[in-house]
């Protein structure tokens, strides 16, 4: 028997606040058509000051622990990926660990920037399957809306904030590519492109700072790494592209995931879009997109998903896994 990481449940948090393009067009050097064209974004969310990345992880968390029909005290384990946490330290997870009530198991936070839900859902997986832990709350929470440079039009048009969260269960299998789970994994990272994607800010430089990227590098670096990361990861699970059922990728821009589906073989109807009402949320939008593609029914039991992201590192990973 071979043990398999299943999603048992999801859950997720949007800001109450949500901000139509227009809403730059009073303060910037663009256009709705301009900002949708570009990115395929038309509204994204923004949080306040009470809607921290904790207490939105932990509004998320709470519906995925529901939504898996659990109770707090069944966990083992919760990790967060995010690269904006409350504070410094402690890490954000003890504090949604704290939220929810949780004083047994352990809690901590993994930062991948946007490929941070992808290297979450793999260190849950590990860990499910060496037998550390049976159950892992695994969220990705973002408030990248604090990390804006407001003149920027080129970036601070592109990230949105929100939580989306999932719950992981160990569950013996057969070991083949028709068990529910997780099946493959695929990481990478190579730190010589830095600085095409960066916050010019951190604790050694005393100062919170902004994100800078240089747009045309990143999307020629995304659909090339999205693209192979991904094949790499079907040829682990033993799966070809047409017996994919959805491909979820992290929510950047549209024109990133349309080029890395025609690399991969995927038909566009075949994969899961939330880019457009929720902009850019970093290590949150997988979740966030499984989460909602769930609840709408456009994601069923037994179908065969691969997502992939890659962010500022660069980091960049993929999983298949059948839901």
């Amino acid at each position: 028997m071979t043990k398999r990481a299943v999603v048992k449940g999801v859950g997720h948090y949007l800001p109450k606040r949500i901000v139509p393009n227009s809403e730059f067009e009073k303060t910037l050097n663009t256009s709705n058509d301009w900002i949708i064209t570009r990115s395929g974004i038309r509204q994204r969310h923004f949080s306040n000051e009470d809607e921290t990345t904790s207490k939105m992880a932990i509004l998320a968390g709470k519906q995925a622990i529901e939504d898996a029909n659990i109770e707090v005290s069944d966990l083992d384990a919760i990790i967060l990926a995010t690269s904006t946490a409350d504070l410094t330290f402690p890490s954000a997870a003890t504090m949604v660990q704290a939220g929810l009530g949780m004083r047994h198991g352990f809690a901590y936070d993994v930062q991948a920037v946007c490929a941070g839900f992808i290297f979450a859902l793999s260190t849950a997986n590990a860990q499910i399957v060496s037998g550390q832990a049976n159950r892992i709350l695994v969220i990705g929470s973002e408030t990248f809306s604090n990390l804006m440079d407001w003149n920027d039009r080129s970036t601070c048009v592109l990230f949105g904030d929100g939580a989306g969260a999932v719950v992981l269960e160990g569950q013996n299998s057969n070991g083949t590519k028709e068990d529910r789970g997780i099946l493959s994994v695929d990481l990478n990272s190579d730190g010589s492109y830095k600085d095409i994607l960066y916050v010019d800010g951190g604790v050694s430089k005393k100062t919170t700072g902004y994100l800078r990227m240089e747009g045309k590098e990143v999307f020629k670096h995304a659909v090339d790494k999205l693209a192979k990361t991904s094949e790499k990861a079907m040829e682990k699970a033993g799966i070809k592209s047409d017996e994919v059922d959805w491909v979820v990728p992290h929510q950047a821009n549209i024109r990133i995931i349309q080029g890395t589906a025609r690399k991969m073989g995927i038909p566009d109807e075949k994969v899961i879009k939330t880019v457009q009402n929720h902009g850019n949320t970093s290590a949150a939008s997988i979740p966030l997109a499984l989460s909602v593609a769930s609840m709408s029914g456009q994601i069923e039991k037994n179908d065969l998903i691969v997502t992939e992201a890659i962010g500022g590192g660069l980091a960049w990973g993929a999983i298949v896994l059948r839901w």
